[in-house]
């Protein structure tokens, strides 16, 4: 044991918060005062979670001992320095995380692989200034060892994983994670399919602060979650996220609303989304016209090839796959021609575009179906294709990562993963 006013002698061990629960805590004359029923740490962006208190079982009362009360931490009982303890109900303080409550036996998203884990259980380090958590164990017990104790394993550091369910009130520093900004819509919109109503609300409410990464991510959540997760917001929270989406995947997601509330929303969106949205509502959406989104760049012929590329500079806002190609348009309005990004970034910037750009292009109606689309990009390999009106007028562009995801079958996106990886990469992972 440690002596009073020392918290973890230099050189003591690491100690898992299993071997700590519900084992006695004794007063300074060895007396047992109660049982440790939990370990209070708060969260800190990039360090480890510092032990602040217990909480202890003292009849049927949980109490709060204070970290200053505490003489020394074995896996045998925990020795406090005091005979007095406040008896009154333990009360959670903002911001304060209960190891056992919120994070043992509650899955986390292990950033490393991007996938949701549990945690089986915590290593606590001793300092000379204080215990940390440092490592989780987030290996599933052998099925013959549930009712024993948990097989030792190598414990992972702490610091490649995302607290997922905990006190609301520490929402706010899980929330700011810069582990958390550095994930990509896509994989958020993973684990948000791979989640639990509670844990897919957190994932939710952390993405909600940024509007744009918001709108992101619904636009990556496949259409029945996507239709489900709208359902429950108000007509005002919906047009919020849809007038931050593309226009193209809003018009999706209008489609997947429930009639009655359509017409409503749609009202609700900013004047230059609305007109988009509504464009591409009177479009099937097995077609190129349901499939076009209405990002591109286009410039007259007589522009030059530095203008153009200045254009694709400040099309900040437009979707970047569109940004691949340039259209040259005639006077008139009319497609007149086609060049690709590269081609223009190697010729003579003072070169026009209209003698630059293929006067050829190869483009859709609307009304194509989506073999066909699929299957002119693939031949002539596209990564945008143009859809014009009856008079030639650019109505849309078609980008590939749109056109592959039309075509690849739904069942796809959902195949079991490959079981072998699955164990060897991803320890913990459940399926």
């Amino acid at each position: 044991m440690s002596t009073p006013g020392t918290i973890a002698p230099t050189g003591t061990p690491a100690i898992r918060l299993s071997a700590l629960l519900r084992r006695p805590v004794l007063d300074t004359k060895g007396n047992q005062i109660g049982t440790l029923a939990d370990a209070i740490v708060r969260l800190q962006e990039g360090g480890y979670p510092r032990l602040t208190g217990l909480v202890l079982a003292v009849g049927s009362n949980r109490v709060f001992a204070p970290l200053e009360k505490l003489s020394g931490i074995e896996p045998g009982g925990i020795r406090l320095h005091t005979a007095t303890l406040d008896l009154r109900p333990f009360t959670r303080r903002e911001g304060e995380v209960l190891l056992k409550e919120d994070v043992l036996g509650h899955r986390l998203i292990d950033t490393e692989h991007t996938v949701m884990v549990k945690a089986y259980d915590i290593e606590l380090n001793g300092t000379a200034t204080g215990w940390t958590l440092t490592g989780l164990d987030v290996h599933k017990p052998r099925w013959f060892a549930i009712n024993r104790r948990h097989e030792a394993h190598p414990f992972l550091d702490w610091n490649r994983f995302l607290p997922l369910i905990g006190h609301e009130a520490s929402s706010k520093a899980r929330s700011l994670s810069a582990r958390f900004r550095q994930l990509k819509p896509a994989q958020i919109a993973d684990l948000i399919e791979d989640s639990s109503e509670k844990e897919q609300d957190e994932l939710l409410a952390r993405v909600h602060s940024d509007p744009e990464l918001e709108a992101d991510v619904f636009e990556e959540l496949d259409e029945d979650r996507q239709s489900r997760i709208l359902k429950d917001r108000t007509d005002a929270e919906v047009a919020d996220v849809l007038s931050h989406m593309r226009a193209d995947d809003a018009a999706d997601a209008v489609m997947d609303l429930p009639q009655e509330r359509r017409t409503g929303i749609i009202a609700l969106l900013p004047a230059p989304q609305y007109t988009k949205v509504m464009a591409l509502l009177g479009y099937h959406d097995a077609t190129a016209g349901g499939l076009m989104g209405t990002d591109y760049v286009a410039l007259p012929a007589t522009a030059t090839i530095a203008e153009a590329l200045e254009s694709i500079r400040t099309a900040t806002t437009e979707q970047p796959e569109a940004l691949t190609t340039i259209y040259s348009l005639h006077p008139d309005g009319t497609l007149a021609g086609v060049i690709g990004l590269v081609q223009a970034l190697q010729a003579d910037p003072a070169a026009l575009l209209g003698d630059t750009a293929d006067p050829e292009p190869v483009s859709a109606t609307a009304g194509d179906d989506i073999i066909d689309v699929t299957t002119t990009m693939a031949d002539y390999n596209l990564l945008t294709l143009p859809v014009l009106d009856e008079h030639g007028h650019i109505l849309g562009v078609i980008t590939v990562d749109d056109a592959l995801e039309a075509a690849i079958p739904p069942d796809w996106a959902h195949r079991e993963p490959n079981r072998n990886t699955t164990k060897n990469n991803h320890p913990g992972t459940e399926h």
